[in-house]
């Protein structure tokens, strides 16, 4: 009796074993996650338009539990940027780092003649992109005609403040020089934040920053925004000062100044990772571009919503590598 029920249950056993076997070989092997901490790198100090862009995603990902590994912001800003560049290269294979760039990635290699390629890296995703606008102090002129006339008709060159020499800000102010044929004086700042402070204490006539980075200074009244370089306006519509909206800005082109620039923001892994890990990064990123803290992020910065990945992604960066070239030679800094 005993023995009938001991074959009886090894034959159950054996049963569950393999019925366990089959749906194993029938269900998929687990997506690849991190094992360590993702590290989020800046190409910038703290407070700039990519800190504050790391830290709505660090917080997007956390509070939205889409990824049960710890999320941190590294700000390798040293050498323009350079240190999180040559970071990023030099980490081939890492999965863990993932690099927020800008149109640095294209323009820091030309001028400094840094041993980096964008190519190095593995592309992940496009998230944003950056739209410039011509700011002067709220008591200077009205407009672009304005502006243009007087920075003409001035005794010495007017002074452009800006982040980085030879970068986004330096390019949009030689440019504007080719088309107007007034004189610029440009100085570089720290960053967007401090060119917006000279700004309004009149130590210059202008800056180009994004909106993001004279936000508060024109909702307070003390600067003024002339035009945007794009060839459609900012589409967001909420008022931000007391009279206008981000809308409200017309184009340059509008103001009879045709300039357009568009920066992208976008995220690289470091080179020789897996297609599994470049797979992981793609959802996650996607899945952050569909959160809260995304949607009010882009609003509140002004920023362009856009997601790119895979070949849309390769086609945009090389076209976008092409022109950031093209403008970078005309403007004369590429370095020789």
């Amino acid at each position: 009796m005993s023995r009938s029920i001991g074959v009886k249950s090894i034959c159950a056993t054996a049963a569950l074993a393999v019925a366990m076997a089959a749906t194993s070989a029938l269900t998929p092997a687990r997506a690849w996650e991190p094992t360590k901490p993702i590290e989020i790198v800046v190409a910038a100090g703290a407070g700039g338009a990519s800190d504050q862009m790391a830290r709505m995603m660090q917080a997007a990902i956390q509070k939205n539990n889409l990824t049960k590994t710890p999320v941190v912001v590294s700000l390798k800003g040293a050498a323009s940027g350079g240190e999180a560049l040559i970071y990023m290269k030099s980490g081939e294979g890492d999965p863990s780092k993932v690099l927020i760039a800008y149109s640095l990635i294209y323009m820091l290699p030309l001028s400094a003649k840094i041993p980096f390629n964008w190519r190095d890296l593995t592309p992940v995703s496009v998230v944003a992109m950056d739209q410039f606008v011509l700011w002067d102090n709220a008591k200077g002129p009205k407009t672009v005609k304005e502006f243009v006339e007087a920075a003409k008709a001035a005794s010495s060159p007017f002074k452009m403040g800006g982040t980085g020499s030879k970068r986004e800000d330096h390019v949009l102010t030689v440019f504007m020089e080719k088309k107007t044929g007034a004189k610029f004086s440009y100085l570089p700042y720290k960053s967007g934040g401090e060119a917006a402070t000279q700004l309004v204490g009149e130590h210059t006539e202008a800056n180009v920053n994004n909106p993001s980075e004279n936000l508060e200074v024109w909702r307070a009244g003390q600067v003024r925004a002339l035009c945007v370089f794009d060839k459609e306006r900012i589409t967001y519509k909420a008022k931000v000062t007391d009279t206008q909206s981000w809308n409200d800005i017309p184009t340059c082109k509008e103001e009879g100044l045709d300039v357009q620039y568009l920066m992208l923001r976008a995220l690289f892994l470091p080179g020789k990772v897996t297609k599994e890990q470049q797979a992981f990064y793609v959802d996650l990123f996607e899945k952050v571009t569909k959160t809260p803290e995304y949607k009010e992020y882009m609003e509140k910065q002004a920023l362009k919503p856009v997601f790119l990945k895979g070949d849309d992604m390769i086609k945009f960066l090389e076209e976008d590598d092409a022109l950031n070239k093209s403008l970078m030679t005309e403007a004369g800094f590429v370095a020789k």
